[in-house]
C-alpha cells in the first residue's frame, strides 16, 4: 500500500494478486484452458530440458579447456549422419542453453557466483590447468602472460555444470507432472503449482558439485564441502537472471549508449521471460525463438489441437507456444514465491502476516511491468476439447 500527497492510502497496482497469493491462489487463473496449456507446454519443455541438461553437463565434463570445441553439441557421438543433420539444423538448438548459462554467469547471484570468485576456486582451477597442460609449455606460457584467461574458462564451465544440474531436476519434475496429468491426477493449476513447489523443496538441499577427470585422476572443482545447493545457488539465481532480468534482444532495442534504451544498472533489466512480448518470437536476434523451435517438435497432440483451432491455426505456432510457455513460467514463479515465503500463507500471527504481505509486495513491485495481466486477459479463442477422463 502506498500513500498519496493527501495521505490517502491507495492499493498496490497488483493488490489482487497479493491477496490471491495469501489465499493460496496462483498468479495464473485456475481454468481448464490454462491447465491444458501449462501442462502441455511443460511436457514439451521437460523433454527439451533433458537434452539441454545432458549437453551442458557433457560439455562441462568433457570439453573443459578445449579452445575450439567444434563438436560440443554432439555429446561425444560423432558420425557422418549426425554431422549432416547438424548442418541442416535438424537438431536441438543447444545455443539457447548457452544463452541462459551466460545470462546467469553475467548477472551472478547466489553461492555459485561467490565461489567462482573465491581463492579456493582459483587454487583448484590452477591445479586443473597445470594437470591438463603439463605437457604443453606453449599454453602454460600463455597462461603466465594472461593468468585470468583459463581460470575464466573454468568459471564458465562451472556454470555449464550448475545449470545442467538445475535443469536435470526441473526436467524430471515437468515430465512427472505430465504423467500425473495423463493419469487424471492433476486437474487444476493449484495442483501444478503444488507439484512444482514440492519438487523444488524436495531437491532444495541437493549438492551442486563439479569434477573433471584428467588422465585417470579426478579433480574436484566444486567439491561437496563447499556447500552449494540446488535451490539457493542455482534455482533462485536462475529465476533472477532468466525470469526477471534476461538480456536485451538484438534488433529490438538500441545498444547505442546515447540512445538510453538499455538501463545502465543490471538490476533494472526487465528482459526476462516474465516481461517478454511473445509477438517478436521468430525474429532474428531473439534467443527464445530457438527454444520455441525445439519445443514445437514435442508438443502433445491435445495441445497442438488447441493451437489448430485458433484464428491463425499453426501459422503462428511459435507465438502460441511462447504464450503458453509464459503462462507456465508464472506457475513456476508462483511455486518459487510459495517456497521462499517467510511464513505459512495461512498463519494467524499478525507479525508473520505482515512479513508475508511485505514479501509479496516486493515480488509484485517487480512484476508491475511484466506480462502478468496480459496472460490473464488472453483466453484461448476456441472451444477447448477436454481429455476424455475430465
Amino acid at each position: 500500500m502506498v500513500t498519496t500527497k493527501r495521505n490517502k492510502p491507495t492499493l498496490h497496482p497488483l493488490a489482487e494478486y497479493i491477496e490471491g497469493l495469501l489465499s493460496g491462489d496462483a498468479l495464473l487463473p485456475d481454468t481448464q484452458e490454462n491447465l491444458i496449456e501449462v501442462v502441455g507446454v511443460l511436457h514439451s519443455y521437460g523433454i527439451v530440458l533433458d537434452a539441454y541438461s545432458n549437453n551442458l553437463i557433457y560439455f562441462a565434463e568433457n570439453q573443459f579447456l578445449v579452445f575450439f570445441p567444434f563438436f560440443k553439441y554432439f555429446n561425444g557421438e560423432i558420425n557422418l549422419n549426425k554431422l549432416l543433420r547438424h548442418w541442416q539444423h535438424d537438431r536441438i538448438n543447444y545455443e539457447y542453453a548457452e544463452y541462459c548459462m551466460k545470462s546467469m554467469l553475467w548477472h551472478g547471484g547466489g553461492g555459485l557466483d561467490e565461489y567462482v570468485d573465491s581463492k579456493e576456486f582459483r587454487e583448484r582451477a590452477s591445479s586443473v590447468i597445470k594437470a591438463k597442460f603439463k605437457n604443453n609449455p606453449l599454453v602454460l606460457g600463455v597462461n603466465q602472460l594472461f593468468p585470468e584467461f583459463l581460470i575464466e574458462q573454468l568459471r564458465v564451465c562451472s556454470y555449464y555444470s550448475g545449470l545442467g544440474q538445475f535443469w536435470r531436476v526441473m526436467s524430471d519434475a515437468f515430465m512427472s507432472l505430465s504423467d500425473l496429468y495423463d493419469k487424471g491426477k492433476i486437474t487444476s493449476i493449484s495442483q501444478v503449482v503444488d507439484h512444482v513447489k514440492a519438487g523444488l523443496v524436495a531437491n532444495a538441499s541437493n549438492p551442486i558439485t563439479y569434477s573433471v577427470k584428467i588422465r585417470d585422476k579426478v579433480y574436484d572443482i566444486i567439491p561437496e564441502k563447499v556447500g552449494l545447493t540446488f535451490l539457493m545457488d542455482t534455482a533462485v539465481p536462475y529465476v533472477e537472471a532468466i525470469f526477471f532480468r534476461g538480456t536485451p534482444f538484438h534488433g529490438t532495442v538500441s545498444y547505442n549508449a546515447q540512445a538510453y534504451q538499455i538501463p545502465p544498472d543490471q538490476a533494472r533489466f526487465q528482459y526476462g521471460a516474465l516481461y517478454a512480448d511473445p509477438l517478436p518470437i521468430g525474429g532474428a536476434g531473439i534467443p527464445p525463438t530457438l527454444l520455441m523451435h525445439d519445443m514445437r517438435h514435442y508438443l502433445p497432440e491435445y495441445l497442438r489441437n488447441i493451437y489448430r483451432q485458433t484464428r491463425r491455426g499453426e501459422d503462428d505456432l511459435l507465438v502460441q507456444i511462447c504464450k503458453s510457455f509464459q503462462k507456465s513460467m508464472y506457475c513456476v514463479t508462483t511455486a518459487t514465491i510459495f517456497g521462499l515465503m517467510p511464513y505459512p500463507a495461512d498463519t494467524t500471527e499478525p507479525s508473520e502476516q505482515q512479513a508475508n504481505r511485505d514479501y509479496l509486495k516486493n515480488w509484485m513491485d517487480r512484476l508491475i511491468n511484466s506480462q502478468l495481466q496480459a496472460v490473464n486477459e488472453q483466453p484461448i479463442a476456441c472451444e477447448v476439447a477436454l481429455p476424455k477422463w475430465m
